[in-house]
């Protein structure tokens, strides 16, 4: 089974891209975007398409901005557990019309509902009701206008899927950059909120750190008593507009 390593080189191809070319539009985003983070470098990207490295959620946004990939073929790339794989071919090249019947289509069906993407934003973040087709473990949440904590990386009327297996706060050595960060999708008193997570020493408070041009302060709870952790973000279809 092809893993999505060679997928993304196998659209990378498509476009023609060299993996320096990758490096340097991704060096563009950042500056668009006004973060170093954003960038990826060409040799990481070719360890990812040879070694079929794992990718995080925010990787796999700047990739899909890159690579022009809609929000269906992004989550393509990444069939669901037992599901019979799609081949890099069955992705549509660049000019290439939106998705038609087919395997493709019916994983975009049920990973992604054409509701969640065509409704108004909700205006607090929600966890969705359980999905015939999706695995046991897997949830998806759609982040509210009230939600201002990852702006502008994940707006109002995104889309997670979330990994309710890993509820696991990743320490400081875990990860590198905000690429390499986890984001978890967690219940308040108040509500649900996506955020990045800090524990303290003695595991008492959660901080969830908003992103860093997010007009977010951080905020502090007593861990498990005033907040839980759902899960871990693993997927995410940013919505452009709301």
């Amino acid at each position: 089974m092809e893993g999505i390593g060679g997928k993304l080189r196998a659209t990378r191809l498509a476009w023609k891209l060299t993996l320096r070319e990758v490096e340097q539009r991704t060096l563009r985003l950042a500056q668009q975007w006004g973060n170093p983070a954003y960038r990826i470098s060409a040799s990481w990207l070719d360890r990812v398409e040879r070694e079929d490295r794992g990718l995080s959620a925010t990787k796999l946004i700047v990739l899909a901005n890159v690579y022009s990939l809609t929000a269906e073929q992004m989550l393509g790339l990444c069939p669901p557990t037992g599901a019979t794989p799609v081949s890099a071919d069955e992705v549509s090249v660049p000019n290439a019309t939106l998705l038609a019947e087919g395997p493709l289509d019916a994983y975009a069906k049920i990973w992604l509902p054409e509701t969640l993407v065509t409704e108004a934003p909700p205006e607090t973040t929600a966890l969705l009701a359980p999905e015939p087709g999706l695995p046991n473990y897997y949830r998806r949440g759609i982040v509210g206008r009230q939600d201002r904590t990852l702006e502008p990386m994940i707006r109002a009327g995104s889309i997670v899927l979330i990994d309710t297996q890993k509820r696991t706060i990743a320490g400081r050595r875990e990860w590198n950059h905000e690429f390499d960060r986890p984001i978890y999708f967690l219940l308040t008193r108040e509500g649900y909120i996506c955020g990045f997570c800090e524990l303290d020493r003695d595991t008492d408070w959660l901080t969830v750190i908003p992103h860093a041009l997010s007009f977010e302060s951080n905020r502090r709870w007593r861990f498990k008593k005033e907040i839980e952790v759902v899960g871990t973000v693993v997927a995410v279809v940013v919505r452009r507009t709301g």
